[in-house]
């Protein structure tokens, strides 16, 4: 019992580092790693099971492979979840964010009910005797949801750079900006890497003059360090 508890917390704390690291991102997602990942976990799943009806898989083996796949789940999103609060942190305060329902309150409202299920699924508000699947299965879905409420759909643009989704981006990288058309903002910066890409995102038009003030205050205080990259970059090539 102690050392299935203890192979429980060891892949809940390791795969918290692995989020905490972000070693997957959002940006490294795209349709064939998603779907390669589903099919593969459908794989996993459906070979576990094959084994029980044949046989050659206990069902207590089973039921402790699943918790481990739970734990690590758990551990990778609450980790992942830690490291947008603390990268808020260190980008300050919020300077400007578009805030409508479908990209604030009804992402908000679907992470909490994630929460709120994963808190039923635990068995805790049932006072009933617990079980391992129904904890850490439990679990998983508040890791899971605490995740949801630190990751936004939409740009934040802060006092020390922008957050997209789970990047930040420094004002220093960030090296122009135009409308790509009718209240459609094209923001151009440099990777960590060092490439120069892009990102689109909707400005109202009550909120178009804010957004030209501030990106135009951010990008004059920091010229020189801009001028530094692009320079280091030519050099590079």
């Amino acid at each position: 019992m102690y050392l299935i508890v203890s192979l429980l917390a060891g892949a809940f704390f390791l795969s918290f580092w692995m989020g905490y690291r972000r070693i997957l991102r959002l940006q490294h997602l795209n349709q064939r790693r998603v779907l390669n990942g589903f099919v593969g976990a459908m794989v996993l799943l459906t070979l576990i099971s094959l084994g029980q009806w044949l046989g050659l898989i206990s069902q207590d083996i089973a039921a402790h492979f699943t918790m481990f796949l739970y734990c690590m789940v758990a551990g990778f999103f609450s980790g992942f979840a830690f490291k947008m609060i603390s990268l808020k942190r260190a980008m300050h305060k919020t300077e400007y964010v578009y805030r409508s329902l479908w990209t604030d309150a009804a992402p908000n409202v679907i992470a909490i009910l994630i929460i709120v299920f994963g808190i039923y699924r635990s068995g805790i508000l049932q006072f009933g005797s617990f079980t391992g699947i129904g904890i850490t299965s439990g679990l998983s879905l508040l890791g899971f949801g605490f995740w949801g409420l630190t990751v936004k759909i939409v740009p934040e643009f802060r006092d020390k750079g922008i957050l997209i989704l789970d990047q930040c981006v420094n004002w220093k990288k960030v090296v122009a900006y135009r409308w790509e058309s009718e209240n459609v903002l094209l923001i151009e910066y440099y990777t960590a890497d060092d490439k120069l890409t892009d990102f689109t995102t909707y400005i109202p038009p009550e909120n178009e003059l804010q957004i030209e003030r501030l990106l135009a205050k951010k990008l004059k205080e920091y010229h020189q360090d801009r001028k530094e990259i692009m320079e280091q970059t030519k050099e590079e090539f």
